[in-house]
C-alpha cells in the first residue's frame, strides 16, 4: 500500500489526528506537507518523525481561514514537490458555548476556519486534484456533525456542512476519476478529549457500543486507505469511525 511520489497536504497536522495522518502517509512514501497555524515547534517534530521513517516532508505555516496565506502555502508546496495529489482538510477549531450564550463572533470564527478553511484549501488545490491520477480530497468531519452535541451548535453545523460539500465535489470530480470522501471520527483520544470533564466522558462512553474511545490510529488507517488507489471506486461517502454510535 505505497504512496510513493504522491504529494499530500494535510492541514492542521502539527498534532492530534492530523499528525497521525501526516506521519502515516510519510511512512508510505508520500511527500507530506505539514501545515500549521501557530504550533511551529510541533510541526517540525512531525517533519522530523516523517524523515526518520524514510519519508520526505516540509512544514508550511498558513491560517486556512486566510485565502492569501493558503495561496502562498500552495506556491511553496508546488515549488517543492509539484502539483498536489491528495488534500486532507483536517484543520478545525472549537468555541464551545450553550447557544443562548454564543455570540456572532463565536459563530463566525468557527465557520471561517472549519468551513471557510475547507473552501480556501479545496478551491486552491482543486485543479491539481482533478488533473491528478486518481486525485483525492478527504474532509475530516465528526460524529458531532451527525448527532449534534450540547454546547457545540457552531462546530456541529460546520461538521455536518462538510457532508453536502463532499458529496457535491465528488460529483464534480468523478468524470476525471478523482474522488472526494468524508471521514467522520467519533470521540478520539486527543488533547481535545483530555480537556473534557471525567463525568462527561463517562456519559459519552455509555453511548459507544465498543465501549472505548478511538485511538488516533483508528482514524488514520481509514484516511490512509481513502488516500490510496485501492479506494478508487468509493466517492461521495461519509465514513463513520465512531465505535458503533448511532446517527
Amino acid at each position: 500500500m505505497s504512496m510513493d511520489g504522491r504529494t499530500c497536504l494535510v492541514t492542521g497536522s502539527s498534532k492530534g489526528i492530523g499528525r497521525g495522518i501526516a506521519e502515516d502517509l510519510g511512512s508510505r512514501g508520500a511527500n507530506v506537507v505539514v501545515n500549521y497555524r501557530s504550533s511551529e515547534a510541533a510541526a517540525h517534530e512531525v517533519k522530523d518523525s516523517i524523515e526518520d521513517s524514510g519519508g520526505d516532508a516540509i512544514t508550511v505555516q498558513a491560517d486556512v481561514a486566510n485565502m492569501d496565506e493558503v495561496e502562498a502555502m500552495y506556491d511553496t508546496v508546488t515549488d517543492a514537490y509539484g502539483n498536489i495529489d491528495v488534500l486532507v482538510n483536517n484543520a478545525g477549531i472549537t468555541v464551545d458555548k450553550k447557544f443562548e450564550n454564543m455570540t456572532r463572533e463565536d459563530w463566525d470564527r468557527v465557520m471561517q476556519v472549519n468551513l471557510g478553511g475547507v473552501f480556501n484549501c479545496t478551491k486552491t488545490c482543486f485543479e491539481d486534484i482533478r488533473q491528478a491520477h486518481e486525485g483525492r480530497l478527504i474532509n475530516i468531519s465528526s460524529v458531532v456533525g451527525q448527532q449534534g452535541n450540547y454546547g457545540q451548535a457552531n462546530y456541529a453545523t460546520t461538521k455536518s456542512g462538510l457532508f453536502g460539500f463532499t458529496r457535491t465535489i465528488a460529483l464534480e470530480l468523478a468524470h476525471e476519476g478523482s474522488t472526494a470522501n468524508c471521514v467522520a471520527p467519533g470521540f478520539v483520544k486527543t488533547d481535545m478529549l483530555a480537556d473534557v470533564p471525567d463525568r462527561v466522558k463517562e456519559g459519552i462512553l455509555e453511548r459507544i457500543p465498543l465501549d472505548r474511545f478511538a485511538e488516533v490510529e483508528d482514524i488514520v488507517s481509514m484516511v490512509t486507505f481513502v488516500a490510496q488507489e485501492q479506494s478508487s471506486y468509493m466517492t461521495g461517502q461519509v465514513l463513520g469511525i465512531n465505535g458503533g454510535m448511532e446517527w
